[in-house]
């Protein structure tokens, strides 16, 4: 009987896992998944929103999400017809409840808006109803 191998994965800057869940603007990649690694209890990976682009009103079911903007300026809509609003800057954390709607901005119209997001136990996305931009206080594409 052989034992198994264990050792860290790297995934690779342009090798990161495209098919992912998806919620309109918001384009996510993961480097760390149970789809391409030994992972089970956590999807870890990239969101962006081009300038003045936003997700689909979305949750993320039973998993926790993390999240940390790596570059640009975002805001997260929640909250009864998406009235209420926290803005999270370079450098800032976010905590996004389980089950909890929100809708990712990029408040830029002229630069990109990328997160680092963390989520357990996997990168559960189910997206929701649109709503009309204007419902969104404070939001305009670019």
């Amino acid at each position: 009987m052989t034992a198994a191998i264990v050792r860290p994965i790297v995934t690779r800057k342009g090798k990161e896992h495209h098919s992912t869940g998806q919620s309109g603007g918001a384009v996510r990649i993961s480097g760390v998944s149970a789809q391409h690694t030994p992972a089970t209890k956590i999807w870890f990976g990239q969101v962006s929103n081009q300038p003045g682009y936003r997700s689909l009103p979305h949750h993320h079911g039973e998993a926790e999400t993390g999240g940390y903007v790596l570059r640009g300026r975002g805001r997260i809509y929640f909250g009864e017809d998406y009235s209420k609003f926290v803005d999270a800057d370079e450098g800032d954390f976010v905590f996004v409840p389980p089950f909890m709607p929100h809708i990712e901005v990029n408040m830029s119209v002229t630069e990109e808006l990328v997160w680092l997001t963390a989520r357990t136990p996997e990168n559960i996305v189910v997206n929701l109803p649109d709503v009309e931009d204007a419902t969104l206080e404070g939001y305009h594409r670019a």
